[in-house]
C-alpha cells in the first residue's frame, strides 16, 4: 500500500480550497501560512492579482516582541497585526483561505487574532 505524504495531501487540499475561495476588491482573500517556526498572512485581491495587506513573524515590526512568546500567542498576534493593517485600508470583511492547513491549533489562533482585531469571515 502506498502512503501519501502529509505535504502532498496538504497540497491537493490547498488546491480544492483554492477553487472555492476567491478574493475580490470588496472581499480580500486572507491567506495564511506556517512553517515549523513562523507565521506569515497576507490579504490578496484575485482580481488586480496584488497583496493588499501582509504581516509575518520574521517582519523587524513584529521579532522583537515576539521573542519570548509561545508559538499559540504569536500566531494570534500575527493575525491581529495583519486585521489592523487591513483596518487601516478600510477592509473589513475578507475570506479565509487556509491554505491546506487543518483549521485547528495555530491556524485557528490566527483566525481568532484577526477576528478581535476586527476582520469579518
Amino acid at each position: 500500500m502506498i502512503q501519501k505524504k502529509s505535504s502532498e495531501r496538504r497540497l491537493k487540499a490547498k488546491a480544492r480550497i483554492r477553487k472555492k475561495v476567491f478574493g475580490t476588491p470588496e472581499r480580500p482573500r486572507l491567506v495564511v501560512n506556517k512553517t515549523l517556526h513562523h507565521a506569515y498572512a497576507q490579504i490578496v485581491d484575485d482580481i488586480a492579482g496584488k497583496t493588499l495587506v501582509a504581516a509575518s513573524s520574521v517582519a523587524k515590526d513584529l521579532k522583537t516582541g515576539l521573542k519570548d512568546k509561545k508559538p499559540m500567542d504569536v500566531f494570534k498576534e500575527v493575525g491581529k497585526v495583519v486585521a489592523q493593517k487591513a483596518l487601516e485600508k478600510n477592509i473589513t470583511q475578507v475570506v479565509f483561505d487556509r491554505n491546506g492547513f487543518l483549521y485547528h491549533g495555530r491556524i485557528k489562533a490566527l483566525a481568532d487574532g484577526a477576528r478581535e482585531g476586527g476582520l469579518k469571515f
